[in-house]
């Protein structure tokens, strides 16, 4: 979500969708995403909430949500150092909480004005509340965080952005988590794109009773500035 910018030191998006739907049930759905960035060529701030919430007939089956701060700073042109903090809940994923803290290096495999490929190895502290249905809600764990990070605008008009994720414990690798989040932009004025991205995610040890997979996709507008 690094936005990359000749002279702004500010730039962001914002987006919101609302659905209100009359079938043979009432259901409502909201979602909310925000992207504030800070760049003055040598630091990096960047700041992403991200907020979803669908109910029917007085249940609530999608409720979730992220906050994610993350700082970067360079090193050389070709390495620079991140730290960032996260939390978020899940209720399909029998999340009350997780919080992330992590730091390292991020290395620029590729880059032009066009296609830029980037790797990041981090370690981070993982603390997670599940719900009560597990038997041990509370958990605490130190994981490895590698990314594969990719940004292509083969034409004006089209953005692929990807970030795929590998997380194992580091004292048990066989405990591990897989994530990608796929984006596909097209403008159609200069400020405002039609978006369509996929996200698919794999716990190898979740919550008890929920699917090790689950993925989603979604199409909508994306508002820049």
């Amino acid at each position: 979500m690094r936005k990359v910018t000749d002279s702004a030191k500010w730039t962001g998006s914002v987006s919101l969708d609302v659905s209100l739907i009359k079938n043979k049930n009432n259901i409502f759905k909201i979602a909310n995403k925000a992207h504030i960035q800070y760049n003055n060529r040598k630091e990096l701030w960047l700041f992403v909430n991200d907020l979803k919430f669908e109910k029917l007939e007085g249940s609530s089956f999608v409720n979730k949500g992220t906050q994610h701060v993350r700082y970067n700073r360079r090193v050389t042109d070709l390495v620079k150092m991140e730290a960032f903090l996260q939390a978020q809940y899940d209720a399909i994923s029998e999340i009350d909480f997780r919080g992330l803290a992590g730091l390292g290096p991020r290395f620029k495999l590729y880059a032009n004005d066009n296609y830029r490929f980037y790797l990041g190895t981090l370690v981070m502290y993982e603390y997670e509340k599940a719900s009560e249905i597990e038997e041990i809600p509370e958990q605490e764990a130190i994981r490895g965080s590698a990314y594969i990070s990719f940004s292509m605008y083969p034409t004006e008009y089209l953005s692929i952005i990807s970030t795929s994720y590998y997380q194992p414990k580091l004292d048990t690798f066989s405990d591990f988590r897989l994530s990608t989040d796929t984006s596909v932009l097209f403008k159609i004025i200069k400020t405002l794109a039609f978006k369509t991205t996929f996200t698919y995610s794999y716990d190898a040890f979740p919550v008890v009773t929920i699917p090790k997979t689950q993925y989603e996709l979604t199409n909508g507008l994306l508002y820049t500035f």
